[in-house]
């Protein structure tokens, strides 16, 4: 769900110091992206954007799940399926990597 080499990766290339903050706006923009996935309705243009937004959010902090969704729902998108990956999936998902994440950053980061 995590890919963890990228998370250290990350921490690594901006320092311990500095990666709390970039995680706290990572969670802020994709929470902002998926009210923009809501309110894009069933257009396949704003839908293919914004799970293109997401995806390349979540690879940068290692939501490889949330990642992978994105980019089913992002190429559906494009061929004019808005409707193959749902709201309540990329919800559902960043929710739970999410979870995963918080719960175990502190470890990792301590190892």
């Amino acid at each position: 769900m995590i890919e963890w080499a990228r998370v250290r990766e990350l921490v690594d290339e901006i320092g311990a110091e500095d990666f709390t903050e970039v995680v706290d706006l990572f969670l802020q923009e994709v929470d902002g992206a998926i009210i923009a996935l809501d309110a894009a309705g069933n257009n396949p243009i704003l839908i293919e954007e914004q799970m293109h937004f997401l995806k390349g959010a979540a690879l940068n902090l290692g939501f490889e799940a949330l990642a992978q969704l994105c980019l089913k729902g992002e190429k559906a998108a494009k061929a004019g399926r808005p409707d193959v990956v749902t709201l309540a999936e990329i919800t559902e998902c960043y929710r739970l990597s999410r979870s995963c994440f918080e719960q175990d950053l502190p470890k990792r980061l301590a190892a």
